[in-house]
């Protein structure tokens, strides 16, 4: 079981990538000050990129919010429009059945 670990830490340490050491600060690639900047400019330009994405993002999001919240308000029109012709038709239909009971019996084919 000990060398079960063991072997299981060296994989683990071999198989770790390189960006967990991105920060070193014994870097020896990050030793001049052209090393250091185009780093920085590395970083800089996927900063940007990054945030151009996101932006792109938030606005359609926006734009597809503004789209279902109006589509929900139209939605909401109809219902309530539905909603007012089925409270006439039942009207309609309790006034027939009233008159069919009533002996108006052409009333109770409708």
């Amino acid at each position: 079981m000990k060398l079960h670990s063991l072997l299981c830490a060296g994989l683990l340490a071999a198989c770790l990538p390189a960006a967990a050491h991105a920060d070193d600060p014994n870097d020896r690639t990050m030793r001049s000050a052209a090393a250091r900047a185009r780093d920085h400019e590395t970083i800089r330009r996927m900063n940007q990129a990054q945030l151009d994405y996101v932006r792109k993002r938030d606005a359609r999001q926006a734009r597809e919010w503004e789209a279902s919240s109006t589509r929900s308000y139209e939605d909401a029109d109809s219902y309530a429009d539905a909603q007012a012709q089925y409270r006439r038709d039942l009207a309609d239909w309790r006034r027939a059945v009233a008159d069919c009971r009533a002996g108006y019996y052409d009333a109770c084919g409708r």
